[in-house]
């Protein structure tokens, strides 16, 4: 039975739980606009960067809290994308939240199973130079594989019209898997939130800064990191999920090494040090890559020299630089005295 102490303290955890979501809902609602003010390319490219955002951060779950770099987490949302395209297609249909779930899974299990062999064997760069391999291992498997189309992919894929029994919702009609890709993205980000601030968080983190001390402490280390790749993996399988039904079409280059630095670049521009940074970063990303469209072999190159801009110029990413701002701003109003405590004191006879 909780004490009115505890009830109290457990009330006011949650409350500053939700308080510190207000980044994610302010987004969500944001996002909500996009079909009424913008015209429907940019519907769609909004569309991708709510997939994006969540990759980024699944990616920098790993990285940020748990200290493990990874090179290859484009495999983990090829196998979340390739469920949904191909399962139901494949297996005659099925439900789609069932194979949401599914598709989640999976990432979680490949991550498992290839985390067990990196994880154990090296660490380091050792460890990214290992993900890399393994996600241009599972790129080959596509290419091969005829049931998961080889080279030219898979094309066709339908949006889902979801039957609750009670209720239908159809998520063919106009802007309605867009709404839908707002909630679970939505969702998604906040489970990753909760993943990086909770108990778990606090233990990944722990490990990141000393793993030997960690593990004199008690912490299982291979343990605590092998369920940071997991829950990364599920996220990115689920980034890659939701997006199959939104392009309709998944190829090879999904799980491609071109891919996998996608992430690492949302998270070096937003700032890996902050868990809205990498948000930040995709949408930023997004917006150079739609203004250079047009600029036909220089686009990479003007977003590769605005990245290495960032990097040299503001190593902590765009919310690096905010918080830095901030912290001056702070430390100003603090050594600036105060008109009353300028005047003198009047004495008393």
């Amino acid at each position: 039975m909780m004490t009115p102490d505890r009830t109290r303290k457990a009330a006011g955890t949650g409350g500053a739980t939700l308080l510190a979501l207000w980044p994610l809902a302010l987004g969500m609602v944001l996002f909500a606009l996009a079909p009424a003010v913008l015209n429907q390319g940019l519907v769609f490219l909004a569309g991708l960067t709510l997939v994006n955002i969540v990759f980024a951060q699944a990616w920098n779950l790993l990285f940020a809290y748990a200290g493990l770099l990874s090179f290859g987490q484009a495999m983990f949302f090829a196998v979340g994308a390739y469920t949904m395209a191909a399962g139901p297609q494949q297996l005659g249909g099925g439900p789609f939240l069932g194979w949401l779930l599914i598709a989640t899974l999976l990432g979680a299990l490949a991550a498992i199973i290839f985390g067990l062999v990196a994880l154990r064997r090296s660490g380091g760069i050792y460890f990214a130079v290992l993900t890399l391999a393994f996600a241009e291992l599972v790129h080959v498997i596509i290419t091969k594989t005829d049931w998961l189309g080889r080279n030219d992919g898979l094309v066709g894929i339908t949006r889902p019209v979801i039957d609750l029994g009670v209720i239908t919702i159809d998520l063919t009609r106009g802007d309605a898997y867009y709404y839908a890709m707002i909630v679970g993205c939505g969702l998604a980000s906040a489970a990753l939130w909760w993943a990086g601030h909770g108990v778990l968080g606090r233990s990944f983190r722990a490990i990141r800064q000393d793993p030997v001390r960690a593990a004199f402490l008690g912490l299982d280390v291979d343990r605590h990191r092998l369920i940071a790749f997991a829950i990364s993996g599920a996220a990115s399988a689920f980034a890659g999920a939701m997006f199959a039904p939104w392009t309709q079409i998944v190829t090879p280059e999904l799980a491609h090494w071109s891919q996998s630095t996608r992430p690492v670049l949302y998270a070096l521009l937003g700032g890996a040090g902050s868990f809205w940074g990498p948000a930040v970063g995709a949408i930023l990303f997004g917006a150079v890559e739609y203004a250079t469209r047009t600029m036909h072999g220089i686009a990479d190159i003007t977003t590769g020299l605005m990245l290495l801009a960032v990097v040299l110029a503001i190593p902590g990413g765009v919310m690096g630089l905010v918080m830095k701002l901030r912290g001056r701003v702070a430390a100003r109003s603090a050594a600036t005295p105060s008109p009353a405590a300028g005047r003198p004191q009047e004495q008393t006879p």
